[in-house]
């Protein structure tokens, strides 16, 4: 898979699109928790669709809709593998040592994590 890497920006556009599965600009805008200028997310989608790839647009009356190409989780995955490279050098053990010594994880959090590891080691 492609690199998808996302600006805080993008992430919070494309947060609009996915939850909605099918926005205008205006709709988008409505939607933002912060305050964006209408030609700022208009400019953010046009990105996300002619250069990031990410979404894709059709002409509906005298508007575009934009829906989602990729998934939430596809760029979460992309992006978690990248930040693994980066910030841990590819180590994913590193990562999640990182995330659980921090203290953020709550009970059921860590609950979660041991059943998904066990799942992994029943898969071995």
């Amino acid at each position: 898979m492609a690199k998808l890497r996302l600006t805080k920006c993008e992430l919070e556009v494309m947060d609009v699109v996915w939850r909605k599965g099918r926005v205008t600009v205006q709709e988008v805008v409505d939607s933002l928790e912060r305050t964006l200028a209408y030609t700022t997310v208009m400019t953010t989608l046009k990105i996300l669709d002619e250069t990031r790839g990410v979404i894709r647009k059709q002409k509906k009356g005298r508007a575009y809709e934009y829906e989602p190409v990729v998934s939430r989780e596809q760029i979460s995955r992309s992006m978690a593998a990248e930040l693994t490279q980066c910030l841990f050098g590819g180590s994913v053990k590193s990562l999640v040592l990182s995330l659980v010594e921090d203290n953020s994880m709550s009970k059921s959090d860590i609950e979660e994590l041991k059943l998904a590891i066990q799942s992994l080691e029943a898969d071995a």
